[in-house]
């Protein structure tokens, strides 16, 4: 193959020898840059898991449990003598629900053991005051992976999807108790109340501006549009109280509820749940349910094998057990002093982007006053957390109880944590992501910045590159993580997390314009799997923009710097080489634009890009002055 030009393809150019020779595990959609360090870490962390399992020598109480969790996990024999035993008891609860004020009676017990339900209760901080929780409802998930399906444009794919999950329904309904007659009815109501879901609920397009689910309603509303369901009665069971206020997270949805609940509904919600309960449980059950349930995901993504169980007995355990097996991970193979450098580079580049606010031609002085207040305030945390838990103190794992059992125990008693927090005040020190994640993330309303250690390796960050691909990695995704405090979200937040419009009309109109020249750069643009939704990656745009100018800023600053490290560096980290259907898909529900567009579309905004590579208007990498967009 003909090796393009660095001018016409920065992605290609750094990336094309690797894309030629690699090859995606059969049991995963993709490979390459995070993902290629996810296995990484996932390989090791299990190499550790297996020693402690086998010589009982662990660390510490809590990664005791994990260990005997993910022991349970990998016993398929036990499993595959059980069959479909462990979920009888749950279908068998929701067979016994007679109507609506059976349902009302066993509501509490519903909630905490995760039955399905045509609602979901939280507690979370509260957006407009974030040193306090509030109670929030959200909608059910849909079959399909994004409500955007089940529009009259996508009648299509929704049919082709629908006809995917409906062949892996009747085929895990088969090994129940239904009767062939019951299997098709269950099937065919289950969809039907999809389909007034599906209808209502948000797209991921929607979801992206997260702060439009901030909307308060009085409980009194709320237990208004919820009814035959009696929330204020279920609120005093969770709470010991009832909020004067619920944060309706989809107005769409709940205005519309009695169209989806209601007595006529009934019968069909309750084929639903039974449905969705199975469904949902085969990944605790036997190998063959477990492949029976993973086929429609499967199908979605171009995967073409089922993990083995130790792998599923990782990510099970990993995400249940994240902030002990986060710190592990971070004490054993990141250490302190990996910690302390890390941290430098971020108070560098926060500096950094106090002069760029300063000095940008967006924002009056007193709009700019208060976004250098903000990058003030903002928390850091490199690593792993210096924490556990408290939840981690609760529970046993008991050697009896089937996988499911203890699964169902875990995520109970994670609730119940959860929902105690309501009147207590918010801990800022909490972590979002733990120390064996590859991320990094902003968390608008502690407005803090996390950089696991697992993210903190090449290509992204090591000692042994220069400091122009350090820069071109972790640099730029710092910048990035710091960048989405003045997204199109971020930016409605303030310096504690709290919704405050802080900016002048003025300011705002200008951020605004930017934002949508921001979406126009990317609009329409065509890739060989589909077209790209530039409302829906906005948001993350922004940040990759403002990633890309602190630290292009810095470079200009620092002495022997070379753009061409950096650029390369860049680019290689957005490496990627995904199935045809897993790319289809992240079209739809991602946020992120495409691992392609994330490398060549910042550089073409900065001057640095051009003048490096020699890049012109014959080049295929090349903007027009006019027409690039820098924001921050």
């Amino acid at each position: 193959m003909e090796k393009v030009r660095i001018q016409d393809d920065l992605y290609t150019f750094v990336n094309q020898e690797w894309l030629d020779k690699a090859t995606i595990p059969d049991d995963l959609p993709m490979t390459g840059g995070f993902a290629s360090l996810d296995e990484s870490v996932r390989d090791t962390l299990i190499r550790d898991l297996n020693e402690m399992c086998e010589k009982g020598n662990y660390s510490n109480k809590y990664m005791e449990n994990a260990c005997r969790l993910y022991s349970k996990y990998k016993d398929t024999k036990r499993r595959n003598r059980e069959k479909m035993r462990p979920v009888q008891k749950y279908l068998s609860k929701i067979e016994k629900l007679k109507d609506c004020s059976s349902l009302n009676r066993n509501l509490k017990e519903l909630v905490l053991n995760s039955y399905p339900l045509p609602f979901k209760v939280e507690v979370m901080e509260d957006m407009s005051d974030t040193s306090k929780r509030c109670v929030a409802v959200f909608p059910p998930r849909t079959i399909l992976p994004d409500s955007s399906y089940y529009k009259p444009e996508n009648a299509q794919q929704k049919e082709m999807m629908i006809g995917l999950w409906t062949n892996m329904a009747h085929m895990i309904l088969a090994e129940s108790k239904l009767s062939p007659e019951n299997q098709e009815l269950y099937i065919s109501d289950a969809l039907k109340i999809d389909a007034a879901i599906g209808s209502l609920v948000k797209t991921s397009e929607e979801l992206s501006e997260y702060t439009k689910m901030y909307n308060p309603m009085s409980t009194r509303t709320v237990s208004g549009l919820l009814k035959p369901i009696k929330f204020r009665q279920l609120c005093s069971s969770l709470f010991d109280s009832v909020p004067e206020v619920i944060i309706v997270t989809d107005p769409r949805y709940f205005k519309s509820f009695k169209t989806v609940f209601n007595a006529e509904t009934f019968e069909q919600f309750k084929h639903w749940a039974y449905v969705r309960k199975l469904i949902d449980s085969t990944s605790f059950l036997s190998e063959h349910l477990n492949e029976l349930g993973s086929m429609f995901m499967m199908a979605l993504t171009g995967v073409q094998k089922v993990p083995s169980a130790e792998k599923r007995a990782y990510e099970y355990v990993s995400a249940t057990f994240a902030n002990p097996i986060g710190n592990y991970y971070g004490e054993k193979y990141f250490g302190e002093k990996a910690k302390e450098d890390a941290t430098e580079i971020v108070k560098e580049i926060i500096e950094q982007y106090k002069e760029r606010i300063q000095k940008n031609n967006i924002l009056t002085e007193q709009t700019k006053k208060q976004a250098i207040v903000k990058l003030s305030k903002m928390a850091i945390k490199i690593g792993y957390a210096d924490y556990i838990d408290p939840v981690y103190d609760k529970g046993v794992i008991d050697e009896s109880d089937s996988l499911l059992d203890t699964a169902i125990m875990i995520e109970r008693i994670e609730k119940e944590y959860e929902y105690s927090k309501l009147h207590k005040p918010v801990d800022r020190g909490e972590w979002i992501m733990h120390g064996h994640v590859v991320n990094a993330g902003y968390n608008p309303m502690f407005n803090d910045i996390s950089f696991p250690a697992a993210i903190l390796q090449p290509p992204f960050y090591s000692i042994n590159q220069t400091r122009s691909e350090n820069l071109g990695g972790i640099g730029a995704v710092i910048g990035h993580e710091i960048s989405h405090a003045f997204d199109n979200n971020g930016a409605k937040f303030d310096e504690t997390g709290s919704l405050n419009n802080w900016w002048t009309k003025e300011d705002l109109k200008k951020f605004n314009a930017s934002t949508k020249a921001m979406i126009k750069e990317f609009e329409g643009i065509e890739l060989p799997w589909g077209k790209v939704n530039s409302k829906l990656i906005v948001s993350e745009n922004i940040a990759d923009n403002g990633g890309m100018a602190v630290t292009i800023d810095i470079m200009n600053k620092s002495k022997g710097a070379s753009f061409e490290e950096y650029f390369k560096n860049w680019a290689r980290v957005w490496c990627l080489k995904a199935k045809p259907e897993y790319l289809q898909l992240l079209l739809t529900i991602d946020v992120h634009a495409p691992a392609i567009l994330r490398a060549n579309m910042p550089p073409r905004n900065f001057e640095e890009w051009y003048n490096t590579f020699n890049v012109t208007k014959k080049d295929k990498m090349y903007i027009a002055p006019n027409k690039r967009v820098v924001i921050w």
